[in-house]
């Protein structure tokens, strides 16, 4: 399973939809599963992204918290996410084509 640690080993990014990609054939998508390491109150998780290189960023939210999500993101490249939910923070990067 394509997957990706949090930087502080707060969360793991379980990648269903790889590879990631800003167009995708039909029937198909950005599917990410996101596991905290520890179980927290309801709340939504927030994700703050920002293409590398550039000063685009966009804000994703998956209701809830951590757990199943499809993430879009408007461009091909390495994305820096700050994820943020209950009390805990990480950061991680994804590479979408």
């Amino acid at each position: 399973m394509p997957h990706v640690v949090g930087d502080r080993g707060e969360i793991v990014a379980a990648i269903f939809g790889y590879p990631l990609a800003v167009s995708r054939p039909a029937g198909t998508t950005n599917k990410i599963l996101w596991v905290a390491r520890s179980s927290s109150p309801p709340g939504d998780l927030l994700i703050e992204a920002k293409l590398d290189g550039s000063d685009t960023s966009v804000t994703r939210r998956v209701p809830g918290g951590p757990g199943p999500s499809v993430i879009d993101l408007p461009q091909p490249g390495c994305w820096r996410l700050t994820l943020t939910w209950h009390g805990h923070t990480d950061t991680l990067d994804l590479v979408y084509r």
